[in-house]
């Protein structure tokens, strides 16, 4: 699949992205990174607003699954207490997790979503397994590390955001 840094959607929030948005254009897989897309690292308490968008999506017939780098039991403990597939230590950008995602569902990758804060990792994992790519708003860049990678991922979203890729 191609090599691309750039998302084919960008969005505010994660729970700005709706069931219908998703249909509309054939997606009823969405894979969720989890730090910073769904929680901040800093914090193991999940927002109304955030068990709300997943009830949704859930009623909606959208299926979920995070598929997280994470090698901490916070995004297992939380999947697990909100009953939400997930897979740990995926290995993005590499297309180990999203593999395992895809198959777990039986779904064809132009049929999944991934929604994800970084494009090094989330985006370019999604693009290359041949998934709807989208980008969201890190929830806190609260390190100097985090904010370096964010100002690194500029041009790519400028660029994109130019393009108006859908």
């Amino acid at each position: 699949m191609p090599f691309s840094l750039l998302p084919r959607l960008i969005f505010r929030r994660l729970t700005d992205l709706t069931p219908a948005f998703l249909k509309e254009r054939g997606i009823d897989l969405l894979m969720l990174d989890f730090d910073n897309t769904m929680l901040p690292y800093t914090s193991r308490i999940p927002s109304p607003e955030l068990l709300r968008w997943i009830d949704g999506m859930k009623r909606g017939g959208v299926r979920l699954c995070v598929v997280s780098n994470s090698k901490k039991a916070k995004a297992a403990g939380f999947c697990k207490a909100h009953n939400i597939p997930c897979i740990t230590h995926s290995k993005k950008p590499t297309g180990k997790g999203i593999r395992q995602c895809l198959a777990r569902f039986d779904a064809a990758p132009d049929r999944a979503a991934l929604a994800g804060d970084q494009i090094f990792t989330d985006v370019l994992g999604a693009n290359c397994a041949g998934a709807v790519s989208i980008l969201v708003k890190p929830i806190h860049l609260h390190n100097i590390w985090l904010k370096l990678r964010h100002l690194a991922e500029q041009p790519f979203i400028f660029i994109a955001r130019k393009r108006r890729i859908t």
